[in-house]
């Protein structure tokens, strides 16, 4: 499994560079190239996870490395699905590179032996997981549209149709693409939290204990609520929705990141129960 995570990552850089190509050269070769590219590390991939899940009798979240290979599939398979839907292939260029670093960082992590316990095998904990994870992956892409969307904006802006003007989609539908992303980013952020909480409620015997990761969830969640909110009452759309996308993703990642590494809670007493 190893060499095929090596493979992956490698399928993942090789996909970020030709859609880089299609970018810059704007020939269809280089999206096709990319597109098969992804495909291949995302089939590849996928054969890693089923293989861990079958020799673990779990899902594969016993360390850090492996929390990262779900992390690089979730991006993946919300890629190919907004891709499918809005046919908008240019975002090519930010999710093949998410997903290349995500794997990459993991495959230079040790893959430290965990006991497995009976906690693995929760149905809660794998909707948690799941949920989480995917929910996670869309509002990234959420995070790149965004920044698509005020780079176009900017170029239409100044009236000069200059290099991003030509390569990237309209506002309309980045606007309709990022509020996808974040719609089922939403659903699936809330999906994840509630099954969390009840499997908290198995584990620890309450269903919130103002862990930091909870505090900070409860935040990334109220801002994506907000934002929902105020499309649907008083038309945020564009520009505003376009920001609260890209800092939304940002206290996203402090909570993925931040808070495992700067701050205790018993997301960390999991950790050294996992160990034993």
């Amino acid at each position: 499994m190893e060499a095929l995570t090596l493979i992956v990552g490698f399928l993942y850089i090789s996909s970020s560079l030709a859609y880089a190509l299609y970018f810059f050269m704007r020939k269809k070769y280089f999206q096709k190239a990319g597109n098969c590219f992804f495909w291949g590390a995302f089939l590849s991939h996928s054969v890693i996870i089923g293989w861990e899940f079958a020799k673990a009798g779990h899902l594969p979240v016993r360390n850090l490395r492996e929390t990262l290979l779900i992390a690089a599939w979730s991006v993946a398979v919300v890629f190919l699905a907004l891709k499918r839907r809005h046919n908008l292939k240019i975002l090519g260029i930010y999710a093949a590179p998410l997903a290349a670093i995500i794997m990459t960082a993991a495959s230079l992590l040790p893959n430290e032996p965990s006991q497995s316990k009976n906690i693995f095998a929760s149905v809660w904990l794998i909707f948690h997981i799941v949920s989480i994870f995917i929910g996670e992956a869309a509002l990234a892409l959420a995070c790149g549209i965004g920044i698509f969307y005020l780079l176009q904006e900017h170029g239409i802006k100044t009236k000069k149709r200059g290099f991003f003007f030509r390569r990237l989609p309209s506002l309309d539908l980045l606007d309709t693409a990022g509020y996808s992303c974040i719609s089922v980013g939403f659903v699936m952020l809330s999906m994840g939290l509630i099954t969390g909480f009840i499997y908290a409620k198995i584990i620890w015997g309450a269903f919130w204990r103002w862990d930091p990761k909870e505090v900070w969830s409860g935040v990334a969640w109220l801002l994506y609520a907000a934002l929902l909110h105020g499309r649907l009452t008083v038309g945020w759309r564009g520009r505003k929705a376009a920001i609260f996308a890209i800092v939304g993703f940002a206290v996203m990642a402090f909570t993925f990141f931040g808070v495992n590494f700067l701050m205790e809670g018993h997301h960390g007493e999991f950790t050294r129960i996992i160990k034993g």
